[in-house]
């Protein structure tokens, strides 16, 4: 009998085959010193090695384009932050080697990360793939990444750093699987704009023999080690099962008896939106604008270029709806000139719309230029606010959208508990709400959403966050207005349908999730769909809240 192992599923699909390992390498240096003449020397050639891979990571981007291409710039902006880089300077004046002067460089800003409160410290994988870059590029060593193979493997490794995951090819790489992670991490997020099954926050996975067979399902998060010949059968058939009804499946989101539930699509620029056209997408449900920001965190982008950016999302959706984040800055998001260098814990601090109130003038630019970009076309602009605790900040935003001139809906995002218990006082100021289920697990759970050992309570099935969702929708519906998600909880096709019967109006996902979800609808009532709800919010965990609305679904 084969050994099942059980993760977070976070990207769906079946993954059958051999282990392979994420590739290592020793990348602490030894301590030497240098003399004063040698300083020069060794402050270019750690110069040389940071501009080549903050090069190497904005061309990979490049390769992998949409989301990918985000992270990976952001990481490259990581690599010539000024101040690590003039820490490194210091270092090597010192008599530390280039490669020393990085690695303790890295290290004390990583300690800085690390005790900045959780939600900084998930920022520490990328900052170790950064420093491994740069010193396996000094010390002349072999980048750790992703084996070589000839034929198709199952990978392996303790995490992924968005580096290796935006340019896994599926045609070798079936699946991953990885030690560390949450369901909203990089990589998971990655993983599901790939298309590849993927499974995190496994224990032990890295213990697995290398050629081992397994097979993996990311979307329960189960691991089958030597799988039976039945298994597999199992596995296969129900893969090919969810490819028919994929293939089948076309249109509006609905469920089967046409209660209409649209599907709309997250995209961070005009490079995600030609995944969502050919998914199908009714329109964008989270267009999020920081990534335009990120680009230089030292200005904001010029109302010139915001607008040019915009336009482009918003043609490609003619009479679709297309809901813009305003920028969401702050906490793994710092911009040094709106967002505070010195809060003790950033997560609870100044971020999203609490850093937009105290720069007016930045907030008063974008919503300009997402005024000028929809003018003349067609579609359907609805602005929202992220981060709002109450109708306060509600109506500083709706006044600001309106001084601004705006000719659109405006909304709130709900992502703190407190939104979510006082959704009605907020729906009298906005005309809509979107519930972003990441942060908003983050903060009713106090679980980090990057740290894997608090990944349970990230679980978009937990009973409590359904109960704060269901709030939401009924005051939404309450007072005539609409309450869609956009977290990645709208990714789950099962999950999707308890939304819809929570009373959910709208659903946005990454586009490769959406025609799983449109299937999975298409086969049930809304009466099902509500009793599913029922029936998860009646359980005590994530995981027979799960197995409840199953066995509504499924009619057993």
């Amino acid at each position: 009998m084969e050994t099942t192992l059980r993760g977070v599923g976070v990207s769906h699909g079946v993954a059958i085959g051999e282990v392979r390992h994420m590739g290592t390498a020793v990348l602490e240096p030894p301590a030497r010193q240098i003399t004063a003449d040698e300083a020069a020397r060794e402050q270019g050639r750690a110069r040389q090695a940071v501009s080549a891979v903050a090069a190497d990571l904005i061309a990979r981007g490049q390769l992998a384009g949409g989301e990918a291409q985000h992270v990976l710039e952001a990481q490259a902006m990581i690599a010539e932050d000024p101040e690590l880089m003039a820490d490194v300077d210091r270092r090597i004046a010192v008599g530390s080697t280039a490669e020393r002067g990085v690695y303790d460089a890295f290290a004390a800003y990583r300690d800085l990360l690390a005790g900045a409160g959780e939600y900084m410290a998930g920022r520490v994988a990328d900052l170790d793939d950064v420093r491994n870059r740069i010193v396996a590029r000094l010390l002349g060593v072999p980048m750790p990444g992703v084996p070589d193979s000839d034929e198709p493997y199952v990978l392996i490794a303790r995490d992924l750093a968005p580096a290796d995951t935006a340019l896994l090819d599926p045609a070798l790489v079936l699946g991953f699987v990885t030690e560390e992670g949450g369901p909203t991490s990089h990589s998971a997020i990655l993983a599901r704009a790939l298309g590849v099954p993927a499974i995190v926050a496994l224990p032990g996975a890295g213990e697995i023999a290398e050629g081992t067979m397994i097979a993996v399902d990311g979307s329960t998060g189960d691991l089958f080690l030597d799988p039976s010949a039945e298994k597999r059968a199992e596995l296969e058939a129900a893969a090919a099962e969810r490819k028919a009804a994929l293939a089948a499946s076309s249109g509006p989101g609905a469920t089967s008896d046409g209660h209409k539930v649209p599907l709309l699509a997250n995209v961070g620029g005009p490079a995600d939106v030609p995944a969502a056209v050919e998914a199908g997408a009714e329109g964008v449900g989270l267009f999020r604008t920081e990534f335009l920001f990120l680009d230089d965190s030292k200005k904001a982008p010029s109302e010139e270029k915001q607008i040019e950016s915009y336009r482009k999302v918003l043609e490609a959706f003619p009479e679709g709806r297309v809901v813009v984040r305003v920028l969401d800055a702050g906490a793994d998001k710092p911009l040094d000139f709106l967002t505070p260098a010195d809060e003790p814990n950033p997560a609870l601090g100044v971020r999203g719309l609490r850093s937009l109130l105290d720069h007016p003038e930045v907030l008063r630019t974008q919503l300009t230029a997402l005024a000028k970009a929809a003018e003349g076309l067609p579609v359907h602009l609805e602005v929202m606010a992220p981060m709002v605790a109450d109708r306060a900040d509600a109506k500083a935003f709706a006044d600001a959208c309106r001084e601004a001139g705006l000719q659109a809906k405006f909304g709130a995002m709900v992502e703190i508990p407190s939104a979510a218990l006082r959704a009605r006082s907020i729906l009298q100021e906005v005309e809509f709400l979107s519930l972003g289920t990441n942060d908003l697990a983050q903060y009713a759970f106090a679980a980090d959403r990057q740290v894997g050992a608090v990944s349970r309570l990230q679980d978009p099935w937990q009973p409590a966050l359904l109960d704060l969702i269901a709030m939401s929708a009924e005051a939404a519906k309450a007072e005539g207005k609409s309450c869609g998600v956009c977290g990645e909880a709208a990714s789950d096709p099962l999950l999707a349908c308890v939304l819809a019967g929570l009373g959910v109006t709208s659903l946005s996902m990454g586009a490769a999730s959406i025609p799983y979800v449109r299937a999975t609808l298409a086969k049930h009532t809304l009466a099902q769909c509500e009793r599913a709800a029922a029936a998860a919010r009646a359980a005590d965990s994530a995981e027979e809240a799960r197995v409840a609305a199953q066995a509504v679904l499924s009619g057993e």
